[in-house]
């Protein structure tokens, strides 16, 4: 039998909220077509995700990948390799 890697599900949004500790709130918007009028529009939802050491603040654009349950509502954490802030992209880009 073949091994399979299995990719954890992940998405790419925006820090609306870092109130809490250890915890970001994630805005993912996704674009969708109605099935009547075949208009596009944008559906968003709120994530909670991991960020042990709050470091990242509202309005970075960040990547939270799927892990194991970490509260209630906690099931997703931030992924430190793909964070833009947005004080970098406001600037022009690293330097």
């Amino acid at each position: 039998m073949e091994q399979k890697t299995i990719r954890p599900q992940s998405f790419v949004g925006v820090v609306v909220k870092t109130a809490m500790k250890d915890t970001a709130t994630v805005r993912v918007d996704r674009y969708v077509k109605n099935a009547k009028y075949k208009k596009y529009f944008v559906r968003s939802k709120k994530y909670l995700a991991h960020d042990p050491g709050n470091t990242v603040q509202v309005g970075d654009t960040v990547t939270i990948i799927a892990t194991r349950p970490i509260s209630k509502l906690k099931h997703f954490a931030i992924d430190p390799t793909k964070t833009v802030s947005s004080r970098e992209s406001a600037a022009g880009g690293k330097k």
